[in-house]
């Protein structure tokens, strides 16, 4: 399978993940102690922390480290908005729209020889 491919696959497991350890408990366990609450997030990002941390390794074969970041934040917004609009059913807005387009910027300098 190709570098980025891998990279880009772990990563998106990696966001789902990490969304859930960050967010998640603001739907799910409102009622429960925050450090309860601490503890399950960390458990959850312990998940992520597999899933990232291979993925950084072997991005960083194939892409300079910018490159990796904005592939990262890309990847964080693809994952974000639908865990909002469908998980935590926060309405769809035009600034999902603009933030991707700048990310899309984004990428385009960052990726250009």
């Amino acid at each position: 399978m190709n570098t980025i491919l891998k990279t880009v696959l772990l990563l998106i497991c990696s966001n789902v993940f990490m969304t859930f350890a960050w967010y998640g408990h603001l739907k799910e366990m409102r009622s429960k102690p925050w450090l309860i609450v601490v503890v399950i997030s960390w458990g959850i990002a312990f998940f992520e922390y597999l899933l990232q941390v291979p993925a950084n390794r072997i991005g960083y074969t194939a892409m300079t480290l910018p490159q990796l970041k904005i592939t990262q934040e890309v990847i964080t917004l693809a994952v974000f908005v639908p865990f909002s609009i469908y998980f935590m059913q926060q309405p769809l807005k035009w600034d999902y729209l603009w933030a991707g387009l700048c990310l899309l910027g984004a990428v385009y300098f960052i990726f250009r020889s």
